[in-house]
């Protein structure tokens, strides 16, 4: 090279082997951390192409129903002394029945296609449905699918009881705003998890009280011990009790499995 001293040809030897070296180096990297990446991916996935894997992941996971919290055998025969009369499968298909008409009323923006649903749905479902509309935002529901449905929950709390029910729930769902998908996904299903609480009050006034009965015999006085009884153990007289004797679907919600 014209015009170079050996000192400055020498620095740029040196300059040369460091990034011939540099590059080795990377490639080296490169292929170490290729080698083992596709080994993960062959062991997680069955396939070296880790991309092509964690599509298969996916597309698994959309195929595969969540696990719900299944309490029924335990909370049921609970129920069933307060409730003689409560039917479990009754409540479980309007439950369903709720559920489904609820995500496809949201999706067509209409209330009215609701099944089952109390006073108290109907008005989570209006607002929601005018939440998207002020924000310009549309919800597809489409291909429901209820896998299982099971008693999470039996509580009995200040004046009412509630039951919990939870339902593990398939679909086709994507979320639009001003012409984009920002939630969801067009070509794969989701599944997840819904509560849906089953409440019934046992008196509106009385709310608010630690003792959720709260009624005693009109002939004797005695205490009554079973939620929903309708004759006095004690004298066996006929009990008008102060709660409304009636279950009601309350509200639905979500739940984050993550």
């Amino acid at each position: 090279m014209l015009g170079m001293s050996t000192y400055e040809l020498i620095k740029l030897l040196i300059l040369l082997l460091f990034l011939v070296a540099v590059g080795i180096g990377i490639f080296t990297v490169y292929k170490n951390v290729t080698r083992k990446l596709r080994s993960m991916s062959s062991q997680l996935f069955g396939t070296t192409d880790f991309v092509k894997g964690l599509k298969m992941a996916a597309d698994v996971q959309a195929e595969t129903p969540k696990s719900v919290s299944a309490m029924t055998r335990l909370m049921e025969p609970q129920i069933m002394r307060d409730f003689p009369e409560f039917s479990w499968e009754e409540f479980k298909h309007k439950a369903e029945n709720m559920l489904t008409s609820a995500l496809l009323a949201i999706s067509a923006n209409n209330p009215e296609r609701l099944v089952d649903a109390s006073d108290d749905i109907k008005k989570q479902v209006t607002n929601i449905i005018e939440d998207n509309r002020a924000n310009n935002v549309g919800e597809t529901y489409s291909d429901i699918e209820i896998h299982q449905t099971e008693i999470a929950n039996y509580q009995k709390q200040n004046g009412k009881c509630v039951i919990t029910i939870q339902s593990a729930v398939g679909y086709m769902y994507y979320k639009m705003q001003d012409g984009e998908v920002i939630a969801g996904d067009k070509k794969r299903k989701t599944q997840t998890k819904y509560n849906m609480e089953l409440v019934y009050i046992q008196d509106v006034e009385d709310a608010k009280l630690d003792n959720a009965v709260g009624t005693t015999c009109p002939q004797c006085g005695a205490p009554v011990k079973v939620l929903g009884a309708k004759y006095c153990e004690y004298c066996g007289s006929g009990i008008v009790p102060l709660n409304i004797r009636v279950w009601s679907l309350h509200k639905f919600y979500e739940v984050d499995y993550n």
